[in-house]
């Protein structure tokens, strides 16, 4: 049984997070902008499906199994950190080559969706997010807290792949605008440098 309180105040409050752009925001930007539409939709798509994945750990209870350790946790911090980063270089290397290459070269929307689950199961805040926002609209006397908790994240996640693709199309458009000549080359390295930077971003945070 799903015992939820205050569930309208949990939509509201999920949509609000969604609309404040955070590093899953940025990450499907910069993919929509230096790569086109469809990457930036299979990247949202992927962020999403790495959501759904971290509401299922959190709701069988290991996501705070692992967050209780401290060293678990910046392990993972520091792989996704250095994984941001190595997509962000990939994104530079294969778009500073010649034309004919850098079309050979560019990646299957498949590969992008990977790419999104890796990048968002390598977050630790996600899992912290959840764990933080979701018990406080549980029942406190909820006899199966799990599949609340699952209720919720899948909520929460469901407003974030619709913002996510709104997001991914308009920054496509973009893309499409200026994806021939020196436009291209720019976004390009704005893409890359937005993901290296968002690797900085989370391995220094707190």
């Amino acid at each position: 049984m799903i015992e939820i309180i205050q569930y309208p105040l949990f939509i509201i409050t999920a949509v609000t997070l969604n609309l404040y752009p955070g590093p899953d925001t940025l990450y499907i930007l910069s993919r929509s902008t230096a790569q086109g539409r469809a990457a930036g939709v299979a990247s949202a798509l992927g962020i999403s499906s790495g959501c759904v994945i971290h509401a299922l750990l959190g709701a069988l209870g290991l996501a705070a199994v692992v967050m209780a350790s401290a060293t678990a946790y910046q392990m993972i911090k520091w792989a996704g950190a250095a994984y941001l980063v190595y997509l962000g270089l990939t994104m530079l290397r294969a778009y500073g080559q010649d034309a004919h290459h850098a079309v050979s070269a560019k990646q299957s929307p498949g590969r992008i969706y990977v790419q999104g689950v890796i990048t968002s199961l390598l977050n630790p805040k996600v899992t912290l997010f959840f764990l933080a926002l979701i018990p406080q609209f549980i029942a406190p006397n909820a006899a199966h807290p799990g599949l609340s908790f699952l209720a919720l994240g899948l909520t929460f996640v469901t407003t974030s792949t619709l913002w996510s693709l709104v997001l991914a199309v308009a920054a496509g458009a973009l893309h499409q605008r200026l994806s021939r000549g020196s436009g291209a080359r720019w976004l390009r390295r704005l893409g890359g440098g937005l993901l290296i930077g968002l690797g900085a971003r989370l391995a220094f945070s707190d």
